[in-house]
Parts: C-alpha cells; structure tokens; sequence
C-alpha cells in the first residue's frame, strides 16, 4: 500500500469495489489491492456528492483521522 485513497461516490459498493480490484478502471488498476475503509452513506445523490467534494480536499492526516475513528465506532457497517 502506497498511502493512496481513493474516494468516490456509488450506489453499490460491493460491485465498485470489484471493478477496482479486477482493473477495469485505469487509475486504480495501477494501485491494487483495494480495500475498503472508510464507508458514509448518504440520503441523496446530491449529498453525496457534495460529501464527497469535501473529502477529496481533505488532507492525508485528517483522511487518516477520519478513517481511525469510522474503524473504532463503526466495525458494524464494514463490509467483510
């Protein structure tokens, strides 16, 4: 792992995830294995998208931070 995260916006996870680890998008192909850490659902596709604005502006410590404190409260929402 090279420090890298990807953040993006989708409707299903598990298949996003899938299409990451199996090539199809060139930007990730290059950075494989994915995993996923870090999960918020939204109740829109617009508030999603504006969240996911944020978080692309976000800096790698705070990223850090974020993903720290989803892991310690969160376990439940991760998928296995």
């Amino acid at each position: 792992m090279d420090g890298t995260f990807y953040k993006g916006f989708t409707t299903n996870i598990e298949r996003r995830l899938e299409e990451h680890n199996s090539g199809e998008s060139r930007y990730t192909a290059k950075k494989m294995p994915w995993d996923l850490v870090y999960l918020q659902k939204m109740t829109s596709k617009k508030e999603a998208l504006i969240r996911e604005k944020q978080i692309k502006h976000f800096n790698s410590n705070y990223l850090k931070l974020l993903i720290e404190n989803y892991n310690n409260n969160n376990n439940n929402n991760r998928l296995e």
